[in-house]
């Protein structure tokens, strides 16, 4: 980076438990040369959240408000829960007219991604999944892989990268609006207007804690009511820290998948480096996306999405 920038906490879910790990995640992002504001939402607690409903609010509403810049980056602090309580309260209409044609990167994963999607419903505003400051910027060992992407995208206007999936959803080469982020949240917004409305888009999903049957049960939500049959692809992220029993009796993640190949209609391409995991991509939620896939090899190419500049 040429010049320093400015990241600018929100806190819109769960608290910070541990003082260190934040403290942590403010150094680091220090040590690569961002100034960070909005410390106040580290020691912030009300009851299980960052802050009561009116301050966790008015944090992302300000935005729209204030009359001097905006930063280059807002990064919500965690997530964990508690987002939900804030989408019928955002002031839609001036983050749009504020946010739409600037240079600004909205940050998360989690929890955060009912806020990110109700903005690209409600303010046509492209955020960003991808690192917070606590489980990323904090954790012990710095994920190289995580700060390179989040780099890269933030500064630039296209990006690709690739991965090896497991090479049963064929050779294809899709494109569409890239959206999605936790399945559990997307589910969450089923039925609401929060859930934007996209055709031949390409979906990508992630969770935790979450197993197999469970992931198969909100997949099955998402087809019954047709909205995998819109898009162009499936793309699965990090499904992690679960834990299978003796009763699934072999119905394991792998075997889930297949399953659900039979039922949807659309490729299913896997192993995409995001979610609850150390290393992360930054996806632009509501820019576009192109998919190819030629065998295991997956590449990703990004596009159509606010980036700060170098």
């Amino acid at each position: 980076m040429t010049q320093t920038k400015l990241v600018e906490l929100i806190a819109p879910s769960g608290y910070a438990p541990y003082a260190d790990v934040a403290a942590r995640g403010v150094a680091t992002l220090e040590a690569l040369g961002y100034t960070v504001s909005n410390r106040e939402v580290l020691s912030r607690r009300y009851l299980r959240f960052a802050g009561t409903d009116d301050e966790r609010v008015e944090e992302i509403n300000h935005l729209a408000r204030r009359d001097h810049p905006l930063p280059e980056i807002v990064m919500a602090m965690r997530g964990g829960y508690g987002a939900v309580h804030l989408l019928d309260r955002l002031d839609y209409g001036a983050l749009h007219d504020r946010l739409c044609n600037a240079p600004v990167a909205i940050v998360g994963h989690s929890d955060f991604t009912a806020i990110q999607l109700a903005l690209l419903s409600q303010a046509h505003t492209i955020t960003f999944a991808g690192p917070m400051l606590l489980a990323d910027f904090g954790a012990e060992t710095l994920s190289d892989f995580t700060v390179a992407q989040f780099e890269s995208v933030l500064h630039s206007p296209s990006h690709e990268v690739q991965w090896a999936g497991d090479g049963a959803s064929g050779d294809i080469d899709v494109s569409g609006t890239l959206w999605g982020g936790n399945l559990a949240m997307v589910c969450s917004l089923i039925g609401t207007r929060y859930l934007p409305q996209i055709d031949g888009g390409v979906l990508f999903v992630e969770d935790v804690n979450e197993p197999p049957f469970r992931v198969e049960r909100m997949l099955y939500q998402l087809h019954q009511t047709g909205i995998l049959a819109r898009q162009r692809a499936l793309v699965l992220g990090d499904f992690s820290q679960y834990r299978i029993t003796d009763y699934d009796n072999g119905y394991d993640m792998a075997t889930m998948i297949e399953s659900m190949r039979r039922v949807i209609g659309i490729p299913i391409v896997t192993g995409m480096p995001f979610g609850h995991c150390p290393d992360k991509l930054t996806l632009p939620v509501g820019g576009q996306a192109r998919l190819q896939t030629s065998g295991a090899k997956v590449t990703l190419t990004l596009t159509g999405y606010p980036y700060i500049g170098a």
